[in-house]
């Protein structure tokens, strides 16, 4: 019983320790980073990665994991459908192993064993139940996983989820705001020299784009 109390406890702080960062100004590659260790620790990991989804290339690439390990750490892809990470997220459904080398699903079956990996659960990140990555706890022992670590790992690719396209929004509010604002510019320098030089606002325009692709500057900047 104590056990359990203490566990859930360690189970609890970790989800608060994740909703901090998560609302803190930190970048995403450090909270992404926070995340796999804090979740390796509470689910007693060897290994945990997570894997975001590139929607127009639809593949999977490695994004933040807790070890390091040159081997682990190496640039991998894996495409949608491919593998334990590329399923689970074409089919938007935890999945849990007992022993990689014995599924055949398991692309990484020579790493798992220079790396010493055995159980396997993985948890796809989904928002509106739109998957955007995917989440994987490794052990160094044959383990099945429980409800609660279930229910942990999702409540971590939950807030994981929500991180990222938080961030994303961000980025693309910045593009957007940006690109407003060069308009802006360049619709006050076309109307400057439509009225100082008689151009029509075409003629404008081209003199302005021409006078950026001379200077290799952006046009916002020339304008």
């Amino acid at each position: 019983m104590l056990y359990k109390k203490a566990s859930y406890k360690k189970q609890l702080q970790a989800l608060s320790e994740i909703s901090q960062a998560i609302s803190s100004d930190r970048y995403l590659d450090d909270i992404l980073k926070l995340i796999v260790t804090v979740t390796a620790n509470v689910m007693d990991s060897k290994i945990c990665s997570l894997w975001i989804l590139d929607e127009k290339e639809k593949v999977l690439k490695i994004s933040a994991t807790q070890t390091m390990s040159e081997a682990y750490l190496k640039e991998r892809i894996l495409k949608l459908g491919e593998g334990i990470v590329g399923y689970v997220a074409q089919q938007n459904k935890p999945l849990a192993i007992l022993d990689v080398l014995k599924e055949p699903r398991y692309k990484e079956k020579e790493l798992a064993k220079k790396e010493g990996l055995v159980s396997m659960l993985s948890v796809p990140l989904t928002v509106k139940d739109k998957v955007i990555g995917v989440i994987n706890c490794y052990t160094s022992y044959p383990h099945e996983f429980n409800e609660t670590e279930r229910a942990v790992l999702t409540a971590v690719a939950s807030q994981a989820a929500i991180c990222i396209i938080n961030t994303e929004l961000m980025v693309k509010t910045k593009v957007i705001q940006e690109e407003l604002e060069t308009r802006k510019l360049v619709e006050r320098a076309k109307g400057a020299l439509m009225k100082h030089h008689s151009l029509s606002e075409e003629e404008a325009f081209k003199r302005i784009r021409k006078a950026s692709m001379d200077s290799r500057k952006t046009m916002r900047e020339i304008a």
